[in-house]
Parts: C-alpha cells; structure tokens; sequence
C-alpha cells in the first residue's frame, strides 16, 4: 500500500523504490505474491493456511510498504468521521507465519525465466501472483500535483492529503466546491462522488450551503455504471442542489488564478474553465509499467489473464487479481476478496497437478455509496453481466441507516479479521440466507 516511511506523490502513485530493506530473501520460493495490498495479502493468506505450506516459509510478498492501509475507509476520514490511523496497520504484522516480506519494489518480471528483479534482489518463482494494485498519476494533470494539499486542493486518494481534505472542508466559507473524477478506470469509483454528498452536508450543517455552489464533473457519461443506483444517485444529487457534469475531465488546475480547465469528451468538445475556491481532485490511474515491460501484458497494459480462472492466458503459473488485473469489473476492495478465493483455489489445483474442480470468478464488486452520515446507497453488482446481485432483502440502491453503519463500522473489521486473513470471499455463502428470495 503506502510508506509511512515517506509519504510522497511517488510512494502513493507506485510502489517503485524501496522504503525499508528486509533481510535478503532466498533465492528461490514456491509462490512469489507481488503486492501487499488487500488483493496480495488474501491470497497470501489463504496458501498459508494449506497443509503444503506448512512448516515453510516459501511464499515471499514483494511490497515496498511498510504500512498497509484499509483505503476505503478515507472517504470518511476526509469528511471528518474516521482518523487515518484507524485505516493504518503495519505490513509486517499482516504477513503470515509461512510467508516472507521484502520491502522492495519490483522493477521487472521475467516469464520466461521465472524471475522477478526488484531495485537490489532478483528471485526465481515456481508460481507468481502479479497484485501490485494501481498507479496514481497525479502529474498527468498539468498543475495538480504541485498545488495538492494546499490552497483548497485535496484528494481522498492521497495519503498526503486525505486529512486535508476535512480541514479544508471545515474552512470553507462558500463558493465553488468542485468534485472531479477522471475518464481512466480508477479503483473504488464511487469515492470521488461520495466526498461531494459529505461535503455538501458539512455545508448545510455549517449554514453555508447558500453561498456553495457544488459541482461533480466526470470524464465518464454516466453518474454510475449500473443503472439502478446510477437512477438514484441522480435523485440524490439533484434534490440536493449538486451540479453534475458528464463527459466533464479535469485537464488543468491553475493554482495561482484557482481555475479548473476541464476538457469537454463530448460530441461537441472544447474546454471550459471553472474558478474554485475547494478542489477535491481524483487522479487518472493506469497499470503499474514493470506490467507492459514485462510482456505479461494485454493492450491496455493490464495482466492479461482468464476473467473465470484469473490464471494468465500466456503463462499458466502466473496469476494475477486486484486492480492492476484484466479482470474486467469494478475495481473494489469486495472484487479482490471474491477474486482471492478463486485464485487461491486455483493456484493450489495447479501446485497439486489438477486435483479438485477448477474455481470461477463471477464479476462480482461492490460500490458503498455514501451520500451523508447514517445515509448509504449499497451497491452490489457483477461487472460481468452489470445486473445487481444484492446480499440483503431491501432494495440497496435506497439510502439506508443498516448500510451505512455496515460500512463504517462492521466492514472494517470484517477486512481485518476476515479479508486480509483469507477468511472472507464476500457475501456469496451467505447470501442464500440473507436475501434467500434474490435471483
């Protein structure tokens, strides 16, 4: 995830130079898992646990990081109802017993060789698990980088700037409030939306909220991909006097005039230019690049595996999960744990010559859609079919009290004692109980 070590735009956009040396590796490992981010740790833990690895220690996590962080938690740390530090644990104390932890950052892989090189070791692997999650690219928007966390200008993305986000919030005292979210896929796409719902409470709460304009803008042509929440959060946002703008991408922040140049994706094109006084950006996001250099990548850059099996369609004993995968759904903390327990499973078939059915991965993501306190838009779906498929017996894309509080307090735990332990592969055993009516 991201260093404590240092927290720079580098260390939170890749996981490239290494923060902390751990003591030299062996050279070689049954599985190497590079990533130890939600996706990473998962599977790791859930190989740990099989009798083959037992008494070893022959898996070994590439992760320069020497903080885990659980992300999706710092929507609410930036409205103010969370502290980074209760998304914070260390890295090492999530590793289990049979595996390793070398903080570096990998620098390339060779399939051929089943090789990995990072920036000071070069380690051979039986099985490769690719998981090094998504690369931030803040600097592709001319003058973000350089202004963020200062003068109004914050991401939720952003380690450096996450708590800004609150106080910058707090300090507001009317006019623009600007919300953008880019045309890339980016992980957990709801976020930049759900800050604009907090946000504009805190306002109203603040009795400010008739001097603040509040404006979203999105690079995509909708407010949500599916269109039964994507119905409601249009209900949401127009009842609340939120301004959205489609096919709307941030391409320039000038900070010392504190304008906002958006490009019009549109038929009709051109640019527009929007002054701000609060500007929540979030970045455009691609593939970590050791991915396409390596040649284990599809056209777009990412791992190119099977979207059933998550084994890669080139090199059987290379898989790959998470966000920097082909896998073509939402990008979500609950798509990396139903895709660990696929890739685990079938990782562990291959290690034992086939034995046991082959595992399948059916698409499924889900979006918590927070649109204020005690108010949440539950979004379950498969990014396979795009139809819902919804663990609880209410209709989810209605703001509820139950799903909110599932979110802040409940899922986080779940994460900890449950997902990154390899305990958990979402909702799917027990969905037949909870919404035993749903299709």
């Amino acid at each position: 995830m991201i260093s404590s070590a240092s927290r720079s735009l580098s260390a939170v956009s890749r996981r490239g130079l290494a923060v902390v040396a751990a003591a030299r590796p062996a050279q070689q490992y049954k599985v190497v898992v590079i990533g130890g981010g939600s996706a990473g740790l998962a599977v790791t833990a859930r190989l740990a646990r099989d009798p083959l690895f037992h008494g070893k220690k022959d898996i070994l996590v590439i992760d320069p990081s020497a903080k885990h962080y659980y992300q999706p938690l710092w929507t609410f740390v930036g409205a103010g109802l969370k502290t980074l530090a209760d998304s914070e644990k260390n890295m090492k104390d999530l590793i289990p017993q049979q595996a390793e932890l070398l903080q570096e950052g990998v620098a390339k892989v060779d399939p051929s060789r089943n090789t990995v090189f990072t920036n000071g070791s070069e380690i051979k692997y039986d099985y490769l698990v690719v998981a090094p999650g998504i690369k931030l690219d803040f600097e592709k928007i001319p003058g973000l980088k350089e202004t963020l966390g200062f003068n109004g200008v914050t991401s939720n993305y952003a380690i450096e700037s996450v708590e800004k986000t609150h106080e910058f919030l707090k300090a507001f005292k009317g006019g623009n409030a600007i919300f953008t979210q880019p045309a890339t896929p980016i992980k957990c796409a709801g976020a930049p939306q759900k800050i604009a719902y907090l946000a504009e409470e805190i306002f109203r709460n603040a009795g400010i909220r008739d001097k603040s304009n509040v404006q979203f803008h999105s690079g995509m042509g909708k407010i949500f991909a599916i269109d039964k929440y994507a119905n409601e959060l249009t209900k949401v946002a127009s009842s609340r006097n939120i301004s959205v703008n489609l096919l709307s991408n941030l391409a320039e922040v000038r900070a010392d005039r504190k304008e906002a140049v958006f490009k019009n994706l549109g038929p009709q094109g051109g640019e527009s230019i929007v002054k701000y006084d609060f500007l929540h950006a979030t970045p455009p996001m691609s593939p970590p690049t050791f991915i396409r250099e390596s040649g284990i990548a599809n056209a777009d850059g990412w791992v190119d595996v099977n979207k059933d099996t998550t084994q890669h369609n080139k090199y059987p004993n290379i898989f790959s999960l998470g966000d920097a995968s082909s896998l073509p759904t939402s990008k979500t903390a609950a798509a990396a744990a139903a895709q660990s327990a696929v890739t685990g499973d079938n990782l562990l078939r291959s290690l034992k010559a086939g034995a046991g059915a082959e595992s399948t991965y059916d698409g499924y993501t889900s979006c918590p859609l927070i649109t204020g306190k005690g108010k949440l838009i539950l979004a379950e779906f498969s990014g396979y079919t795009g139809q819902p498929t919804e663990s609880f017996p209410f209709n989810q894309a209605k703001e509820s009290a139950f799903s909110y509080y599932l979110t802040s307090d409940f899922i986080p735990s779940l994460y900890w004692n449950g997902q990154v332990k390899g305990l958990w592969n979402g909702p799917v055993n027990i969905r037949k109980f909870t919404n035993p009516f749903s299709s």
